[in-house]
C-alpha cells in the first residue's frame, strides 16, 4: 500500500508542470518589445539618401509652384511691378475659346492615344512572348523608339508627311495622300497620334512582357486540356490575369500624353491655326509673350484637374487589378 501511495503522489507530482512566475512573462514581454522596436528603428543612411532628394524636390518643384499660384492672382508679366487683381484671370480662362480648345485638344488626345498605345503594345508583347524564333532580337528592335528623342523623331516624321507621303500618294493617285496631313486641320491630330503612339508603344511593351512572362504555364496546359482555344485563352485566362498591368500603363500613359509638347512642336508647332495646341505649349508660348500671371493660372487649373483625375483612377482601382 505504502509503495502504491508513494507512486502515486509521484506520478501527481510529475503532471503538475511548473508555473512561470509573473516577473518572469513579464520580463519576456519587454525583451520582445524592445526586439520589435529595435527592428522599426530607422537607419541613418536612409534619411542620408533622401533628405538631399527632398531638399532639391522642394527647392526645384514644390517652392516654385507655391510662388506660381501666387503670381496667378497678379497681372504679373514676369518681371517688374505686378498688381494683386485677384480671381480675373481665372475667370478669363474659362471664357477664353483658345484655352478650352486646347483643353478639348489634349484630353481627345490622350484618350485616341493611350488605348492605341495599350492595344498595339498588348498584342507585340502577346506576340514576343510567344513560342516564336529571334524573340530577343526581336524585342530589342521594338524598344529603340523609345531610346531616342521625342523632337528628333517628329522632325524626322515631319518630313516624311510633307515630302515623302504627299510623293507616294501622287505617284500612286491616291488624292487623299497628295497632300500633307499637317497641313490638314481635321486630319493634322491623327499624324499626332501615330508618331507619339510610336515612340510610347516600347514603354508599355516591357511592362505588358513583364505581366505576360509572369503568368505561371500551368495555367495554360489546364486550359487546353479543358479545350479552350488561344483567343478562349487570351481574353479568358491572359487579360485577367495581366490587368494590373493595364492599369498600370493606363494610368502612366494617360499622364504623360496630357504633357505632350516635344513631338506636338516638332510635328505641327500647334498648327494648322490652333487645331493641335496642347495645354503645354499655350502655357510655354504665354511664359514668352508675356502672359505670365495668364497662363499660371492656366497651369494651376491644369494641375488641379490632373490631381482630380489621379485621385479618380485610384478610387476606381483601389483593391482590384492589384500586382
Amino acid at each position: 500500500m505504502s509503495s502504491i501511495s508513494t507512486s502515486t503522489t509521484s506520478g501527481q507530482n510529475s503532471q503538475k508542470s511548473p508555473q512561470p512566475r509573473k516577473s518572469q512573462v513579464r520580463s519576456s514581454q519587454d525583451r520582445s518589445a524592445k526586439g520589435q522596436h529595435k527592428k522599426r528603428r530607422v537607419e541613418p543612411i536612409f534619411y542620408f539618401f533622401l533628405v538631399p532628394s527632398l531638399i532639391l524636390f522642394t527647392l526645384a518643384i514644390t517652392i516654385p509652384g507655391i510662388i506660381g499660384i501666387f503670381f496667378s492672382f497678379t497681372d504679373s508679366i514676369g518681371i517688374g511691378d505686378w498688381k494683386f487683381i485677384g480671381l480675373t484671370n481665372y475667370i478669363a480662362i474659362f471664357s477664353d475659346p483658345a484655352i478650352l480648345q486646347s483643353y478639348l485638344f489634349t484630353f481627345g488626345f490622350s484618350l485616341v492615344t493611350v488605348i492605341a498605345v495599350n492595344v498595339v503594345a498588348f498584342l507585340l508583347a502577346v506576340g514576343l512572348t510567344s513560342r516564336i524564333r529571334m524573340k530577343s532580337a526581336l524585342r530589342t528592335i521594338f524598344v529603340i523608339p523609345m531610346v531616342v528623342s521625342g523632337i528628333i523623331i517628329a522632325y524626322v516624321f515631319n518630313f516624311l508627311f510633307s515630302n515623302s507621303l504627299p510623293a507616294l500618294g501622287t505617284a500612286a493617285g491616291i488624292p487623299w495622300l497628295e497632300s500633307s496631313l499637317l497641313a490638314n486641320p481635321d486630319l493634322a491630330w491623327v499624324a499626332i497620334v501615330l508618331v507619339t503612339a510610336w515612340q510610347a508603344v516600347p514603354g508599355a511593351l516591357l511592362i505588358y512582357i513583364a505581366g505576360l512572362v509572369a503568368v505561371p504555364g500551368d495555367v495554360y496546359e489546364a486550359a487546353e486540356i479543358d479545350g479552350a482555344g488561344k483567343f478562349q485563352q487570351l481574353v479568358k485566362i491572359t487579360l485577367p490575369l495581366v490587368a494590373g498591368y493595364v492599369v498600370i500603363n493606363i494610368i502612366l500613359g494617360f499622364k504623360g500624353f496630357l504633357n505632350a509638347y516635344d513631338i506636338i512642336v516638332g510635328l505641327t508647332n500647334g498648327g494648322p491655326g490652333t487645331s493641335t495646341r496642347s495645354i503645354a505649349m499655350t502655357v510655354i508660348s504665354g511664359f514668352n509673350g508675356g502672359d505670365y500671371a495668364y497662363q499660371m493660372a492656366n497651369a494651376t487649373i491644369f494641375f488641379v484637374v490632373a490631381i482630380l483625375i489621379s485621385l479618380l483612377q485610384l478610387s476606381l482601382t483601389r483593391g482590384r487589378n492589384a500586382l
